[in-house]
């Protein structure tokens, strides 16, 4: 999926170029005012942030080619994948943290069809990467991140009602769904660790951090 750009070299210019091909426009210029086009839009980020990370896309995103090749078809159908990348035929050997997320997000699933099956791998699978949730789907900001919870998985995002930063809450939910106690301060304002839960999660996205490295790049000196 990693597309040559004239104007920098594929490190720099894959996500956005990837997102381009998948949809024909900018991340930035994504209309997304319905659900479908939202779905559209979300499916192509995540996409075009696991070109970002090189490797198998199947793998970076937690699907299976067979799924993989499903959801082009189904979001992407007149996209030319490079047929090696399909033919490969990777299957998922999940990690057991990966499978617990992804089995918590599925019991939780809101609408009907392929794509929430989708969307509990793929999220699953980019949660164990180190920056905010929102920014490793590629989404444009957080609030991006709550409507796809909201929409898809209304019932688990309804229970964070104060607001909680999303890895952190999947995995409290996931302790306390086992009886299991994680928190030594019983009252969260008082807690030492407070910010790791509750602090901002503003931030420019990775694809148009990327964009901008790259004008910076292509600047005279």
């Amino acid at each position: 999926m990693a597309v040559r750009t004239a104007d920098g070299g594929p490190e720099v210019h894959r996500g956005i170029a990837s997102y381009c091909l998948l949809t024909g426009g900018k991340p930035a210029d994504a209309e997304t005012s319905n659900d479908s086009d939202f779905d559209r839009h979300v499916l192509a980020s995540i996409l075009a942030v696991g070109t970002m990370d090189g490797g198998l896309v199947a793998e970076r995103v937690g699907l299976s080619s067979e799924d993989l090749t499903l959801l082009l078809e189904q979001y992407f159908p007149y996209v030319r994948i490079r047929a090696e990348e399909l033919l490969l035929r990777f299957a998922l050997n999940d990690s057991e943290e990966v499978a617990m997320l992804r089995d918590l997000l599925l019991a939780q699933r809101s609408s009907e069809g392929h794509t929430g099956r989708w969307l509990a791998s793929m999220i699953a699978r980019r949660a164990m990467e180190p920056n905010h949730l929102w920014e490793e789907l590629g989404l444009r900001d957080r609030g991006e991140l709550s409507r796809l919870l909201n929409r898809h998985f209304a019932p688990l995002a309804g229970r964070n009602t104060r607001n909680m930063r999303w890895k952190r809450f999947f995995y409290r939910t996931l302790c306390e769904d086992e009886g299991l106690v994680i928190c030594t301060t019983p009252v969260c304002t008082q807690c030492k660790d407070f910010n790791l839960c509750f602090g901002d999660e503003s931030g420019e996205s990775r694809m148009a951090e990327r964009r901008r490295e790259a004008l910076l790049q292509a600047a005279p000196s």
